[in-house]
């Protein structure tokens, strides 16, 4: 018993841990499922067939192609747009800066289907409404990430001191040097966290795109329709290699961390 309220928190933790990760490996599982039908959403036998032909459905890798292309696009935009926002919130004093902090948090904090009714609004009203598509998905989808970026770098420079800038300014560096060599340094994790944020979020952003999309269809909305009809296998296969390359991002930063750190010493 002394043993056991020792190690409680550790113990809720794993049970916490495991409980997460449950869907995750029903992904996995389902990836090398042989379904009898595709109306039933069970496991009926193990097979590679759904790895080797991912695009089994031409409909839902181009629906996937297309959701990568925006998703880097908009993570590109949103990523400089919300660096240099954060840079002007945390280095300069400027008249509407406390008004600006609060306006950062709105998009945040609104309902996802107020924030795209809200987008369609603005494109209808501007005269996009047959014109919804690629384009106005990018647009929306750079909206609503740059709040993300900016809280994220914002936080990354107003934890960060700048005795090491003080310091390159005082042995002669220019501006320019400055930044390049000790400030973007610095910066760096918080802006990659940011973009790496950003693309998770307009990967799998349904609503937004849902009602500023038109006739274009990305992953999400092809998973959604194909759900009524039935699920093909090669969608978890899909999930299983999103998941993969999150974590071997996660674990090539880490170990890159731990060789910074070993070389410091």
């Amino acid at each position: 018993m002394a043993w056991l309220r020792k190690h409680l928190v550790l113990i809720l933790g794993l049970l916490v841990l495991v409980y997460t990760f449950i869907p995750i490996f029903v992904v996995v599982l389902m990836s090398f499922n042989d379904p009898a039908s595709r109306l039933i959403y069970r496991f009926d036998g193990f097979t590679l067939h759904n790895w080797a032909n991912i695009c089994e459905d031409p409909d839902m890798c181009s629906a996937l192609g297309r959701s990568v292309e925006i998703g880097l696009l908009s993570t590109a935009g949103a990523t400089v747009l919300g660096t240099l926002a954060a840079f002007a919130l945390v280095r300069h004093e400027f008249k509407g800066r406390s008004t600006a902090n609060l306006l950062i948090f709105l998009p945040m904090a609104a309902p996802e289907i107020v924030l795209g009714s809200s987008l369609l609004a603005l494109f209808v009203g501007a005269g996009f409404a047959g014109q919804l598509g690629f384009w106005t998905i990018l647009i929306a989808h750079i909206m609503f990430c740059l709040s993300f970026v900016v809280v994220t770098v914002r936080s990354r420079l107003a934890g960060m001191s700048d005795t090491l800038e003080q310091a390159a300014m005082d042995l002669y560096a220019t501006p320019r040097q400055t930044f390049w060599r000790v400030t973007f340094p610095l910066v760096f994790p918080g802006i990659l966290g940011a973009a790496l944020l950003s693309f998770s979020l307009s990967f799998d952003d349904f609503i937004v795109t849902n009602l500023n999309a038109g006739q274009t269809t990305t992953f999400p909305m092809y998973v959604w329709g194909v759900a009524q009809r039935g699920v093909p296998m090669q969608v978890n296969v899909v999930g299983t290699l999103m998941f993969l390359v999150s974590i071997v991002i996660v674990v090539g930063s880490e170990l890159n961390s731990r060789r910074r750190a070993r070389a410091l010493v």
